[in-house]
């Protein structure tokens, strides 16, 4: 596996995200954790070394079931979680980055990991009650104490990451980027290159659509959080197959899958950007790291690069609520 660099982090160019391990996207059927185990297992076997989860996967299921999964491997990976989406003094999920949060947080992540130290530690969401210079702070302490090694940021606008990194250097910032959401390339990716920050990709699949497996939104169940997605959803979800379509016909050219081809294309972008496509299938994880041997010609990308744009927002309005602009 080739590697990417997060600032002076390396990582394996392709990661594994570890949300799926907690229930969400319920197409995938029932939830089996010692398939997702395997799964984790095998990424590793294969040259994977960037694990991705966060404490509101659950919430918390996910952190046990990697923590599970890495006893006895911690020094072979570079473990990334996540802290603000879950609130103590609620006791519920709730935006909160105050510094007794994050404190109360980092204990109980380490702990589930079953781990002293988490190599990457971003905040998932930016809390607009606190400023970021406070959250950046805190953050700074545990690095200080030696339990975060890297900070970083999570769909955070231009000004936070100029004001977080100003505090305590930003290793990475992960958003969401992919073939059919490249809001990043405008203003957020010439930034972070000026700042010498990495990005690393989530659903760089476009939610599973990418993979060339749905062709229907009839199939996922009642609360699987895509029936409301604008991209999932009448027109859009019909004009978007046809673009999933021309993805499948480019990686037929080259024997890939729809979803490597997809993993390949980002991988041109730069050395610094390192998606984490995630599963809690060995299948899946299989078919997804041997993007990392695809090699598409300059005219494939080119192709891939002028494709028309998705159509439909990436979000419904409540979730883009969160995203901080």
């Amino acid at each position: 596996m080739k590697i990417a660099r997060l600032a002076d982090l390396e990582v394996s160019r392709i990661g594994l995200g570890a949300m799926t391990m907690a229930g969400t996207y319920t197409s995938e059927g029932s939830l089996d954790h010692d398939e997702s185990v395997r799964t984790i297992h095998r990424a590793l076997d294969l040259g994977v070394t960037h694990i991705d989860t966060a404490e509101i996967y659950g919430p918390f299921l996910s952190e046990e079931i990697v923590g599970r999964a890495i006893a006895g491997r911690r020094d072979d990976v570079v473990l990334a979680t996540k802290f603000g989406l879950f609130s103590r003094e609620a006791g519920e999920r709730s935006v909160d980055s105050s510094p007794s949060n994050i404190r109360t947080a980092v204990e109980g992540s380490l702990r589930r990991l079953g781990t002293d130290r988490i190599d990457l530690y971003y905040q998932h969401r930016v809390d607009r009650n606190v400023p970021i210079e406070e959250t950046a702070g805190a953050v700074a302490e545990l690095v200080a104490e030696g339990k975060v090694l890297h900070f970083g940021l999570s769909e955070a606008s231009p000004e936070t990451i100029r004001r977080a990194h100003a505090v305590q250097p930003v290793t990475a910032l992960q958003t969401e980027y992919s073939l059919w959401t490249r809001d990043v390339e405008d203003e957020i990716l010439p930034l972070l290159r000026e700042l010498g920050i990495g990005l690393v990709p989530y659903s760089p699949l476009g939610h599973g659509l990418l993979t060339g497996q749905i062709r229907t939104v009839d199939d996922f169940a009642d609360d699987d959080w895509r029936k409301t997605n604008p991209r999932f959803t009448g027109e859009n979800f019909q004009r978007n197959l046809a673009l999933v379509d021309e993805v499948t016909a480019i990686g037929a050219e080259v024997g890939a899958t729809p979803a490597q081809t997809a993993l390949a294309w980002l991988l041109t972008r730069g050395d610094d950007i390192a998606p984490i496509p995630g599963t809690r299938r060995v299948s899946r994880v299989e078919e997804n790291t041997a993007a990392d041997t695809v090699v598409l010609t300059a005219d494939q990308v080119h192709r891939l690069d002028t494709m028309q744009p998705a159509a439909g927002a990436r979000h419904d309005e409540a979730n883009m609520a969160s995203v901080d602009v």
